[in-house]
């Protein structure tokens, strides 16, 4: 099989890419995809998030782990990644989110050309079909469905209250022209139609409405590509696995690897491109040394505090909440509105952890839920959780291979809190957190607090030390820039190597101050036009 582009990677930015540059039709693409084909009743139903994200058992979801961490207690985090096309907006929160404006004029700043804040904006628009129409901040004729909750719970209505008693102002658009204040997430969540109240994945968007009427786009899933095939320094194909099976598709114009911030620069190391000494500690041939594959991973570490609620009306696994559950279940197959359609993050805040700054360093998410251990310690008690992160932390880690095999799972090592002013941001946050608990508003639920501590500052860093992990927004290992480190140009284009890029989380020089799911579809936007004009 031959094609002018074959995209590795049916995620977020895999769809994106596989519709705009299968829209001429004289353009053929192949899009493989390690996953499923992504429709099914635990995708679509935005609830069933919580049947996925634990990987117990593994359904759509890699569900890798960290290497151990010497500043978590050594334990070995937990990495939930999506396996089915979408990726992972197809086991995500749906949280639509796009990073302060500032974030972007930093990557200009780092040597991104082209990639400021009034360079990116076109292309988030161009992605969005908010529910609210179309403005200067945001697009209403999108693939991308965004809009807004149809039923947050009560509780969730009184953490807004809590922070906003606490002189946090609201906030109804984070991604508007302030992003700083307390409010409610808008999601990815289809909002009219035969879909209403579905999740509106990447695959859904982009891929499902075409996939049927352009003969020359072929996607091909549970594919699991082996590397990179490489002809005189050109990207000319790729070696597969299907079926049991090896394979081999080639690529007339480009190989386009969108496997994520994990996938890509392994599939890169398997093909011989990265750091010498990584290559040859696994016996691979050197095909192009690029020392920066694999490095710059940045994530952001979140900690929770979860409470036992006094009151019913919020997510419980007891008897009675899954009765409810199922009753919600059936009213959301009928009008898709309800709890069924919830995305459990229900709210949020960004804060500044010091007014002198000029934008907000912490992300609050509020879920009435108890979320412990990406729900892989159950609790039967109905509670409630509020988690925090620190959007720009100065640790930085690095993914590698575990052997050569491509069915091996990439060597994770976020080195989360390597650098201490991490912990310091995190314990602040905390405090904040603690705080919004504990205001009047939240007093109607408030029950026994979960991994209770004596209050003390070494307390709370035990117990950060003991819980803390990944919120799920791994980038930075295929780091898009100039100098020695930068693994792609700012056309995404593998620096030394033809006929290849890397289009996805990985390429962001520096971790955004949001969710990165929406960056990420904007960042194939944007390639996918580079592409089509000849860029």
């Amino acid at each position: 099989m031959s094609f002018d582009y074959v995209i590795v990677g049916g995620g977020s930015a895999g769809c994106v890419l596989a519709n705009r540059l299968s829209a001429d039709p004289k353009t053929t693409v192949c899009l493989l995809e390690a996953g499923g084909g992504g429709k099914g009743f635990v995708i679509r139903a935005p609830a069933m998030v919580a049947a996925m994200i634990s990987g117990r058992p593994k359904i759509n979801n890699w569900a890798f782990f960290t290497e151990p961490q010497p500043q978590l207690n050594n334990r070995r985090g937990f990495q939930p990644r999506g396996k089915a096309l979408g990726g992972s907006s197809a086991i995500n929160a749906m949280l639509y989110i796009r990073g302060h404006q500032k974030d972007y004029d930093e990557w200009a700043d780092l040597g991104c050309d082209g990639w400021a804040w009034d360079d990116v904006l076109p292309y988030f628009l161009k992605s969005e079909g908010n529910q609210w129409g179309a403005d200067a901040l945001h697009g209403g004729n999108g693939p991308l469905q965004v809009g807004d909750q149809s039923e947050p719970r009560a509780i969730t209505h009184g953490f807004l209250d809590a922070a906003e008693s606490l002189q946090i102002r609201r906030n109804a658009d984070f991604n508007g022209l302030r992003q700083e204040g307390v409010g409610l997430y808008q999601v990815t969540q289809h909002y009219q139609g035969k879909q209403k109240g579905e999740r509106c994945s990447a695959a859904s968007a982009y891929l499902f409405p075409v996939q049927k009427t352009r003969p020359n786009l072929t996607v091909l899933t549970k594919t699991l590509v082996n590397k990179v095939i490489l002809k005189k320094g050109r990207a000319v194909g790729v070696d597969y696995t299907q079926g049991g099976k090896l394979h081999q598709v080639k690529a007339h114009k480009e190989v386009i690897l969108s496997a994520g911030a994990f996938g890509s620069p392994q599939l890169l190391l398997l093909s011989g491109i990265g750091p010498q000494g990584e290559l040859n500690a696994h016996g691979i041939d050197v095909a192009h040394e690029l020392p920066g594959v694999g490095q710059n991973l940045q994530d952001h570490l979140d900690h929770v505090i979860s409470y036992k609620s006094k009151r019913a009306d919020v997510i419980g696994l007891n008897p009675a909440g899954l009765v409810r559950l199922t009753k919600a279940m059936l009213k959301w197959r009928r009008d898709g509105t309800g709890m069924f359609a919830t995305p459990y993050a229900e709210g949020s805040a960004f804060i500044r952890s010091d007014p002198s700054l000029d934008r907000p360093d912490l992300q609050l998410h509020f879920g009435p839920v108890i979320v412990d251990n990406h729900l892989r310690t159950i609790h039967l008690s109905n509670g409630y959780s509020c988690h925090v992160c620190v959007l720009r932390p100065k640790s930085r880690g690095t993914v590698g291979l575990r052997d050569t095999r491509p069915t091996s799972a990439p060597r994770i090592d976020p080195q989360y809190l390597s650098d201490p002013d991490d912990l310091k941001l995190l314990m602040k946050g905390v405090r904040l957190v603690e705080q919004i608990m504990l205001a009047d508003a939240l007093a109607p639920w408030r029950g026994k607090r979960l991994y209770d501590y004596d209050g003390s500052d070494a307390g709370l860093e035990a117990d950060i030390r003991a819980r803390a992990d990944t919120i799920y927004h791994p980038v930075g290992t295929c780091a898009m820039g100039k100098g020695d480190m930068a693994v792609v140009d700012v056309q995404c284009r593998v620096n030394g190597v033809k006929g290849l890029r890397v289009v996805d989380a990985s390429i962001m020089p520096r971790l955004i101050g949001g969710n990165t799911n929406a960056p990420t579809m904007m960042i194939a936007e944007k390639v996918a036009d580079m592409i089509v004009n000849g860029v």
